[in-house]
């Protein structure tokens, strides 16, 4: 039997940019009032001023304002908010802000807070699925020093990949392919978990040569229903940085895409998962799919299982938190129609790919037929070096993936943005080159295309 759904009437977007932007457009049309939050730095970015309420809540570093729990709760408690939306990074992975939001009475807009302090962890997230019936990689616990490193690393074979157990986003992660490498691997990651992270925890994993990087996507009720939205191929990274990403994955063959949406339903439905996350997986034709980790989170690339699937992900978040049953939210099987591509587009140096902040002298950014732009910025507005530095994204659908493609590189090419380097020529030789037309694609995909351009 089901709980009655709480009403949402107000809900404070604890982020900024481009998600913050996303999710006001969706509360607006859901008849729901917005609070928008902004530091210093984004006072005057368009979507603060297209919420209902605006609240300014502290300098422009992320630490002083973005990670403040204590002023965002402020911030909710000051507007009549009845619930928040993290958004995605920042603090939408927090279990203790999750907990800390439903303390005030609040519905916080994710998965419960055991879902994502099980998850966050990453040796925790690969034992609890292992022992659930996923497939990965050979891999370590948490270790406790290089000689650990090298111990273990032994028994896993070479080549390894360093990892973060508390972190995520490819940073700190580094391969090594001797114990020397690991030696010098593991110093380096430990101080770059420690400073992005606050935890130097490291481990493991096998380090997998040319896989793809494939996700699914995740929508469950309170109630133990659990919907698959297909897949995401998110191999185009830059130091493993997503900066491509498509819906559906073209090349692998369907029964194995399938049998991989079973065992996650039907594994997540059993444990009791709950409201959104994502399942990112490596696979190869010879081994199949491997578990990376688990995101408790709207995904940045959301918005092209968006467009293959003609669901509001957002507005399902919201939804399935406030306590609706699925068959309400998404009565029957969801399908798939055509193929979608984004780009994400940053203020940085195309060639040594270091942010480049400053004023967005001119921001131009295309429509038309199967194109979608998601963006926090207009002209006139300025990139600070406080936070990531993805000025917008572009995403193209179409009827097959060389329409999308043929829309994306089109919408690429009549990009006008001045004021600040962008990598869109790399975006477009991305889209151009032999091997991603061809769907010849891995992660290693960026750093082939890397190699064919001229310093």
């Amino acid at each position: 039997m089901t709980a009655a759904p709480r009403a949402i009437h107000r809900v404070l977007v604890a982020n900024r940019g481009a998600v913050a932007a996303r999710v006001i457009r969706t509360l607006r049309r859901m008849g729901i009032e917005s609070v928008a939050v902004h530091s210093e730095a984004d006072a005057d970015l368009p979507y603060v001023r297209a919420a209902d309420r605006a609240v300014a809540i502290g300098p422009s570093p992320a630490q002083q304002s973005y990670l403040n729990q204590a002023r965002l709760l402020e911030a909710a408690r000051e507007t009549g908010a009845d619930a928040v939306h993290p958004g995605y990074g920042f603090l939408s992975e927090s279990a203790a802000f999750a907990e800390a939001v439903q303390q005030q009475g609040l519905c916080f807009i994710g998965p419960s807070p055991r879902w994502i302090r099980a998850l966050g962890h990453k040796t925790q997230a690969r034992e609890f699925m292992a022992a659930h019936g996923m497939p990965q990689s050979p891999s370590s616990p948490v270790l406790h020093g290089a000689g650990d490193a090298l111990a273990a690393a032994a028994r896993i074979g070479y080549p390894v990949l360093v990892k973060p157990a508390g972190g995520g986003g490819g940073i700190g992660m580094l391969p090594a392919r001797s114990p020397q490498e690991l030696d010098a691997a593991w110093a380096k990651a430990s101080g770059i978990a420690a400073k992005f992270f606050g935890n130097a925890d490291l481990y493991l994993e096998r380090l997998v040569e040319a896989p793809r990087h494939i996700e699914f996507q995740v929508l469950a009720d309170r109630y133990g229903k659990v919907r698959v939205l297909f897949e995401r191929d998110c191999s185009v990274q830059r130091r493993h940085q997503k900066v491509v990403e498509e819906a559906r994955p073209a090349g692998i063959p369907e029964e194995r895409l399938a049998d991989m949406r079973r065992l996650l339903s039907d594994l997540l439905s059993r444990v009791g998962y709950d409201v959104i996350g994502t399942v990112e997986t490596l696979y190869t034709p010879q081994d199949g799919f491997m578990f990376l980790e688990m995101n408790t989170r709207l995904q940045v690339e959301h918005a092209v299982t968006e467009e293959v699937t003609g669901i509001d992900i957002v507005e399902a978040q919201i939804r399935l938190a406030a306590g609706e049953p699925m068959h309400d939210v998404l009565p029957g099987q969801p399908a798939a129609r055509g193929h979608a591509i984004e780009a994400r587009i940053y203020a940085e140096d195309p060639v040594r790919f270091l942010p480049s902040p400053g004023q967005l002298t001119r921001f131009d950014l295309p429509c038309g037929d199967g194109l979608r732009v998601e963006t926090g910025y207009a002209q006139g507005c300025t990139v600070t070096p406080f936070y990531d530095p993805m000025v917008a994204k572009l995403v193209a659908h179409g009827s097959d993936r060389a329409q999308a493609i043929a829309r994306l590189g089109s919408a690429l090419a009549r990009t006008r943005i001045e004021g600040v380097k962008t990598n869109t020529a790399f975006l477009q030789k991305i889209l151009a080159h032999a091997d991603f037309l061809e769907n010849r694609i891995d992660t290693g995909i960026a750093q082939r295309v890397l190699d064919n351009t001229p310093a």
